[in-house]
């Protein structure tokens, strides 16, 4: 049977009724083994030892919800007066002029109907649009000034049992060659990282039990141990792994040593979801949108949400990923930490990734994201290089905070030969999905300076506590500059003095000197020069 909700977006099909209320009934104890097997006996990465209770998913998601703001508001989104008093009521809220800190970093900056009105703009409307991108900018600004956090993808296995209709990790993809990384292959391929001048890094894995769980958790602990001159060290492991039970969420947070755990729902829309997925425990919905509520009850606070822009429309995914964080604040007290942004790239064996059922124009995507980062401004946006330089250039601007340099998506990439030949087709081989951006980490670099950004690698207010309530009432005090800039300078000037080309140390002085005056206080650039001299006399890890 068809739901009004599909038929207002195309007549999709949803699951019958029947099944859908036994999904909102199902506990997840009575869910484990079919969760477990997902179709693909004995491939079970991760056993659930605490069977537990969760919010319905049709709760946290809700289809007709979302269809019905994106049909209701439709005129009001060529309307520019109801358009600007949406974006006007979005940056007061982002400036926090009436916003009292709780325990939570994460500020919802439109409402449902509001972030639907703006998703039914015309992108060919350039007054309006001009204003939404504006208005992105203009909190992007305030937050996070000209600061940009970069990070490296580290595959340690593409090994899986999934098989998902848009990857080339996929199941039945017989053409990849299948590799994982013994100890001592990880450890060159984090000391390339660091050589590279890497701080942080975001570790994956596909799911299958030639790699399991246990062999991550080992992972873990090698890549925080690993030491390279003149003082290479990863500060912060960020993962992107398999859904996880409660049981091992706990296990995972026991390391101490990870950062965020991120997973991508890759779609919100159930129908597009079970057809994109034709195997493996992957395949259950259900399962995949409570991994974060399993992550927030085992402690791990810092999640990461993401959907694969281009298997469906755009506008109901973006409303989806809003309601889905609402849920993590309302139950937790905590929204998420990061959303990332991935636009469907050509992958190996992949008919669907050539031709996305939903494709997204770059016009479309520079304007959902600055959609989302007007809802979400205290949430961390993530580029990858799925996106040209040319594109990345447009998107910073737009609303991003985070983007990934000099990636590969090669298992063991990073320490193989590094000759033109293979840099040209490692990706388009044996890669997770083909790349856009293929330049090294000290070119973003010196690109970044040259278009007025910060390139960092802080990791300060993690390590020192300032996060949740401590960092709202230092955001609202309107401080968040007088710590978070002085830090970033620290951190580009420790890596060019060990890893800047000559052209990065004599453009990366010139930003420091420029970027150590503006906006802070008079004590805030007392401190910036005296830890700044610290920096230079070959101290590391220096921060406020």
């Amino acid at each position: 049977m068809l739901s009004h909700a599909a038929a207002a977006l195309g007549g999709q099909l949803l699951p019958a009724a029947a099944a859908a209320a036994a999904a909102r009934l199902l506990p997840a104890a009575a869910a484990a083994s079919a969760r477990l097997l997902g179709g693909t006996r004995g491939a079970a990465w991760s056993v659930e030892r605490e069977p537990a209770t969760y919010k319905s998913v049709d709760d946290i998601i809700q289809d007709s919800v979302i269809v019905r703001h994106l049909e209701a508001t439709k005129e009001a989104a060529k309307d520019p007066g109801r358009v600007r008093d949406i974006l006007a009521a979005a940056k007061e809220r982002s400036f926090l002029t009436d916003h009292k800190p709780g325990p939570s970093e994460y500020v919802q900056g439109l409402t449902y109907e509001e972030c639907a009105t703006l998703l039914n703009v015309d992108v060919n409307n350039e007054q309006i649009m001009g204003d939404i991108v504006d208005t992105a900018f203009a909190i992007k600004e305030r937050i996070y000034g000209n600061r940009i956090v970069l990070f490296a993808p580290l595959y340690i296995a593409n090994y899986c049992v999934n098989n998902c209709r848009y990857c080339a990790f996929r199941q039945g993809n017989k053409h990849l060659e299948r590799s994982a990384l013994s100890e001592a292959q990880l450890r060159e391929e984090v000391a390339a990282l660091q050589q590279q001048g890497h701080r942080r890094l975001l570790v994956l894995t596909g799911e299958h039990p030639r790699y399991g769980f246990d062999d991550f958790l080992k992972a873990i602990h090698v890549i925080s141990s690993v030491r390279t001159e003149p003082c290479g060290n990863i500060r912060r492991i960020n993962v992107e792994i398999p859904s996880l039970s409660l049981s091992d969420m706990r296990r995972l947070k026991a390391t101490d040593h990870i950062g965020t755990y991120t997973l991508f729902q890759e779609t919100y829309h159930r129908p597009t979801f079970k057809h994109m997925h034709i195997a493996g425990p992957k395949s259950d919905y259900n399962n995949r949108v409570l991994t974060h509520d399993r992550a927030m009850r085992a402690g791990l606070d810092d999640v990461g949400l993401g959907v694969l822009y281009g298997l469906y429309d755009y506008r109901y995914e973006v409303l989806a990923t809003l309601m889905h964080a609402n849920h993590l604040e309302r139950e937790y007290g905590a929204g998420p930490h990061t959303i990332s942004v991935p636009r469907m790239r050509p992958a190996d064996g992949s008919d669907v990734s050539l031709a996305p059922p939903h494709a997204v124009d770059d016009a479309h995507f520079k304007k959902l994201v600055a959609i989302l980062r007007i809802a979400v401004p205290y949430t961390g946006m993530i580029l990858s290089t799925r996106e040209s330089p040319e594109m990345r250039k447009e998107l910073l601007r737009v609303g991003m905070s985070q983007m990934s340099a000099g990636s590969k998506t090669d298992v063991g990439a990073y320490h193989r030969d590094d000759s033109k030949a293979t840099e040209e087709n490692l990706a388009d081989l044996n890669g997770q999905f083909t790349l856009a951006d293929h330049r090294p980490v000290q070119d973003i670099v010196v690109d970044l300076m040259k278009e007025g950004y910060v390139p960092s690698w802080c990791t300060a207010c993690y390590r020192k506590g300032r996060t949740g309530e401590h960092f709202m009432k230092i955001a609202k005090a309107g401080n968040i500059h007088n710590f978070c800039h002085p830090n970033s300078l620290f951190t580009l000037q420790e890596y060019l003095n060990d890893y800047g080309s000559e052209e990065a140390k004599k453009l990366g002085q010139e930003v420091i000197a420029r970027e150590s005056q503006i906006g802070l206080s008079e004590s805030a650039q007392n401190l910036t020069h005296r830890k700044l001299a610290k920096v230079n006399a070959g101290e590391h890890d220096v921060y406020i």
